[in-house]
């Protein structure tokens, strides 16, 4: 059986609504018998010798004539078939209500077109291939490297919350290169607040009572009227671009927004992120693991699939989420969950 390009579709007639639409979910319904193909679905057809040639092309050949991530598309495609799942492309005319992002749209197991329960829309990219933030939140992505090998990843666009409550009380602090120093901190700040980080260690200096800030909790509690320092707040903020640049803008409005949505922020440096968090604190001594590693990004970002996939990996490893949150350090934050999806 052959298929042939008529009006910019690749079309096969015969018995090909029976086969391969009715049975395996192939296709776009035309008159008749006939079926319209995508090309990535011409693809695997050919290559699984279902059908012989379009307009004399092999598989070969016809792959060889499609460029951009079509092989990425392909390779994707043909592993989820393989994996037996139905999808089809995310097109008018292969799916009712086709989504505005992804390249096709991938059925609950057992499911299939017309009527089957639709998993998730997802987009098919190769490693090299980069992938801006915007397009990410609503789409499944999976990249195929270079060996042809799959990796899927789950995207979304949560709201942070947590269950943290503090209120700390006032105190004075003094201002060091990249820190703020608390002598005399009130009882809770660090305990019940998980503020800063006592000196010296988990045991403190002779009477446990000093704790080091960092800048973007020092401009926090500044900001709140609960840290008095030589110059106030600006002083801190002052330090703190000197100390980052403008990422400290960015960083400090994460730390806010957390903050004030009842989640905890600690420093993420030993992870490779910029903060790690905890949606409850209670006392310190009875502190969990923090939950999710919290990259700050500018708006506008644009991954490599190699960069997200280093950090959901590493995030997994230790068994926690992984969030960016996009910002200019003044606007609304964009918030953006990635993790590891198993067909």
């Amino acid at each position: 059986m052959e298929a042939h390009r008529r009006d910019g579709e690749i079309v096969v007639g015969g018995d090909a609504r029976q086969r391969f639409h009715d049975a395996h979910g192939y296709g776009r319904p035309l008159d008749g018998n006939e079926v319209a193909l995508d090309p990535v679905e011409a693809a695997h057809l050919l290559f699984r010798g279902d059908v012989a040639a379009v307009d004399g092309a092999d598989f070969e050949a016809f792959v060889a004539g499609l460029s951009g991530d079509f092989g990425a598309r392909f390779l994707v495609y043909a592993d989820l078939r393989a994996r037996g799942f139905y999808l089809v492309p995310a097109r008018e005319g292969w799916v009712d209500d086709p989504p505005d992002a992804g390249d096709f749209v991938v059925f609950e197991r057992g499911a299939g077109p017309p009527d089957g329960a639709v998993a998730y829309a997802l987009s098919a990219v190769g490693e090299r291939t980069d992938v801006p933030a915007s397009a990410l939140g609503h789409v499944a992505l999976a990249v195929a490297d270079e060996e042809g090998e799959v990796t899927y990843f789950v995207t979304g666009r949560p709201e942070p919350g947590g269950g943290a409550t503090d209120e700390p009380k006032a105190t004075d602090g003094t201002v060091l290169a990249d820190r703020v120093l608390v002598t005399e901190p009130p009882e809770g700040l660090y305990e019940r607040g998980f503020y800063g980080q006592r000196l010296g260690g988990e045991n403190g200096g002779p009477d446990g009572r000093p704790i080091q800030l960092s800048l973007v909790e020092a401009a926090y509690l500044a900001g709140r009227g609960a840290l008095s320092v030589d110059g106030g707040a600006a002083a801190i903020v002052e330090r703190g671009r000197a100390v980052e640049g403008e990422r400290f803008d960015r960083r400090l409005a994460v730390y806010e927004a957390l903050r004030d949505r009842g989640v905890v922020p600690k420093t993420g440096f030993k992870f490779g992120a910029d903060f790690r968090t905890y949606d409850s604190v209670e006392h310190v001594d009875d502190l969990g693991h923090s939950e999710a590693l919290v990259r700050v990004l500018p708006p506008g970002h644009v991954f490599t699939p190699r960069e997200l996939a280093l950090d959901v990996r590493l995030a997994a490893g230790v068994r926690k989420r992984t969030l960016f949150a996009l910002t200019d350090g003044e606007g609304p934050i964009e918030w953006l969950e990635v993790g590891r999806l198993t067909p």
